[in-house]
């Protein structure tokens, strides 16, 4: 599949834990363009996998993509983004600053979201974790992302799709 997306985008990715959004983005974006949950929670709590400072690192995300976006910068947000409600401040973000709004979702079938779980050593959460974030992702998201704000919506549904994922950015003339 091959995806264009203008040079000034928020771009979201959404997808259950262990669906590949961190490493799409290594693969297809600098380490400047991408704001990482895991990694603000990393900053405010020198460990991405405690929880506890959940509240902090979203502030800490927010705050970086606003100011990205101020400055006119494509920016990634690298986070389950499952549900309507933590995604909503961010798309209020992109139509402040008017750029376009894209969802990069990852839809991976349950199997293979159970066989990258059960490789993970950094994590330790059990099948629960996943039916509910599965469930947010269909329940209230994906058929409804235009109806949030996103202009461009494309949903990767298998490893292949994501391995032969090509993204051209748009650059303005």
């Amino acid at each position: 599949m091959e995806v264009s997306i203008p040079e000034f985008s928020l771009i979201m990715l959404i997808g259950v834990t262990g669906s590949g959004k961190s490493t799409l983005a290594r693969r297809h974006f600098s380490p400047t363009q991408v704001v990482s949950s895991d990694h603000c929670r990393a900053l405010v709590a020198d460990d991405e996998n405690n929880q506890s400072a959940t509240g902090d690192a979203f502030e800490l995300l927010h705050f970086l993509v606003a100011k990205r976006l101020k400055r006119g910068r494509l920016t990634v947000v690298d986070a389950t983004n499952v549900q309507p409600a933590s995604r909503q401040s961010l798309v209020e973000l992109a139509q402040q600053h008017a750029c376009t709004l894209v969802a990069l979702v990852l839809d991976m079938p349950e199997d293979v979201l159970n066989q990258r779980r059960k490789q993970r050593t950094d994590r330790n959460f059990g099948d629960y974790v996943l039916h509910r974030q599965r469930r947010d992702l269909w329940q209230s998201s994906v058929q409804y992302l235009q109806y949030e704000g996103f202009q461009k919506v494309f949903r990767l549904s298998s490893p292949e799709d994501v391995d032969n994922l090509v993204i051209s950015i748009q650059t303005s003339a």
